[in-house]
């Protein structure tokens, strides 16, 4: 049979990739397993400053802007927010934060919208 083999010139692998590898056979005795490695390890053993500057890695790395829209944050909790005042042009989360919203000054509610860059400018 094995010369029927080698005439038909078919090479069967002496281990088969669909079975499992046993722990003893990937690891002889007194080998220990890998470990994982951190970022700054990573960063350092690829030596960026080596590479050409136009060649793209993670540290140059540039992508186009998101597709999906932003997620609207509430002004004052820092939770989503479904709802925008008109009045002052601030987002909030719930009926509470609405109620401080309209007790806020008009210096208070510019503050709060620069911190989102969206100030409005009054001349």
């Amino acid at each position: 049979m094995e010369a029927e083999l080698v005439e038909a010139d078919i090479v069967v692998p002496m281990k088969l990739s669909f079975k499992k590898i046993q722990a003893y056979e990937k690891y002889p005795k007194g080998q220990s397993r890998g470990r994982w490695k951190h970022l700054k390890q990573i960063l350092q053993a690829e030596n960026f400053q080596d590479y050409p500057p136009e060649e793209p890695n993670y540290m140059n790395i540039e992508s186009a802007p998101s597709t999906q829209p932003c997620k609207r944050i509430c002004d004052i909790t820092g939770y989503q927010a479904p709802y925008v005042d008109p009045r002052t042009n601030l987002r909030y989360a719930n009926a509470d934060v609405f109620k401080t919203l309209r007790s806020l000054s008009t210096e208070q509610v510019q503050q709060y919208l620069s911190i989102r860059n969206a100030a409005v400018v009054l001349k």
